[in-house]
C-alpha cells in the first residue's frame, strides 16, 4: 500500500511538473521582433472551419478520383482472330 501510494506521488511529481516550470518563468519581457524586411507576409488565420456541405463535396469528389483511378481502362474489344484456311 505504501509503495502505491510513493508510485502514485513520484507520478504526480512528474506529470506535473512542467507546470512548475512554466509558472517560474519571467514571461514579462517582450521578445527581440526578428527584422521585417526578410520575413514573408503573414497568413490570414484560419477563422472558419469550413462546413458539413463542403465536407460532403470534398469526400464525394475523392470517391469519384478513387473510383475512376481503379477503373480498367476503356479500350476497344479486341477483333476474334481469324481461323487458318486450309
Amino acid at each position: 500500500m505504501l509503495k502505491k501510494i510513493a508510485a502514485i506521488g513520484l507520478g504526480a511529481a512528474i506529470a506535473l511538473s512542467p507546470f512548475a516550470a512554466l509558472a517560474q518563468t519571467d514571461q514579462s519581457a517582450a521578445p527581440a521582433a526578428p527584422a521585417a524586411s526578410s520575413m514573408a507576409p503573414e497568413k490570414a488565420p484560419m477563422n472558419t472551419r469550413g462546413s458539413h456541405r463542403r465536407h460532403q463535396r470534398h469526400q464525394a469528389r475523392q470517391a469519384h478520383h478513387r473510383a475512376r483511378s481503379s477503373a480498367k481502362p476503356m479500350t476497344a474489344p479486341a477483333a476474334p482472330a481469324e481461323a487458318p484456311k486450309s
